[in-house]
C-alpha cells in the first residue's frame, strides 16, 4: 500500500447511551475532565477525521448534540448495552466503515487513530479490534456497515457481547503495547480524578 495513499472517509461513533453505573448512574460523557465534559475531549479528537460524526446517548440529547452531526438511540428501552449503541450507529452510519470509540478513553491519540483506519483499511471486509497483551477492546474498533444485519442476527439470537460477535465475524486485532495508557478507561470516580493530563 502506498504509503501516500488517502483512507476512504469512515463514520465515527461515540459511545455515550450507558447507565454509568461505576459513576453513580451519572452520564458518563457529560461528566468534566480537565474542565471539560468526557465528550467534547472525544469529539475534538476525532472531529476532523469525518463528515459523520455520531453520537450514541439514550438521554440530555439536547447537551450532546451540539458535539455530533447525528445523534441514535438504543431500539430498545432500559440501557441495554453497547451493543444495542453499535447497532444503533450502524444503521445510521453514512459510510462503509464505521469507527467505534466509547466517551471514556479520553486519553486516544491521533496516531492510534490513524493505525485503527490503515488496519481497517488492509482488511476492509472484517470488523478490527484494539487488542492490548491479550485483552480485546470491542469498543474501539472499525466496522464495516456492510455487517449490519450479521450484527442484527445475533442481537435477535440473545448475543449481548460484541467482542463476541466480531470475533465470530473474523475480526482481526490491531496489538497495542500492554496496559497502554492511551486505553485508559475513565470508568469511575477515581480515574477520573487519578488522570490529570491530555494524550496528544
Amino acid at each position: 500500500m502506498p504509503l501516500n495513499k488517502p483512507l476512504p472517509l469512515c463514520s465515527i461513533l461515540l459511545l455515550a447511551g450507558g447507565r454509568g453505573q461505576r459513576m453513580g448512574g451519572q452520564d458518563k460523557g457529560l461528566l468534566p475532565w480537565l474542565g471539560e465534559p468526557l465528550i467534547a475531549h472525544l469529539q475534538r479528537k476525532v472531529r476532523a477525521l469525518t463528515d459523520d460524526l455520531i453520537i450514541s446517548c439514550n438521554r440530555n440529547r439536547e447537551l450532546y448534540a451540539p458535539f455530533a452531526d447525528q445523534l441514535v438511540m438504543d431500539d430498545e428501552s432500559g440501557f441495554p448495552g453497547p451493543l444495542a449503541g453499535i447497532r444503533a450507529g450502524l444503521k445510521a452510519a453514512r459510510h462503509s466503515h464505521l469507527l467505534v470509540l466509547p466517551c471514556d478513553v479520553p486519553r486516544i491519540d491521533a496516531a492510534l487513530l490513524q493505525s485503527m483506519r490503515e488496519s481497517a483499511d488492509l482488511h476492509s471486509e472484517k470488523p478490527l479490534m484494539l487488542r492490548h497483551g491479550e485483552h480485546w477492546e470491542p469498543l474501539l474498533c472499525v466496522i464495516p456497515v456492510a455487517l449490519s444485519s450479521a450484527f442484527d442476527d445475533a442481537w435477535n439470537a440473545g448475543e449481548r457481547s460484541p467482542g463476541r460477535v466480531m470475533r465470530s465475524l473474523g475480526a482481526t486485532a490491531l496489538q497495542c503495547p500492554e496496559n497502554d495508557p492511551r486505553l485508559a478507561n475513565l470508568n469511575t470516580p477515581e480515574l477520573l480524578s487519578s488522570y490529570n493530563t491530555v494524550s496528544d
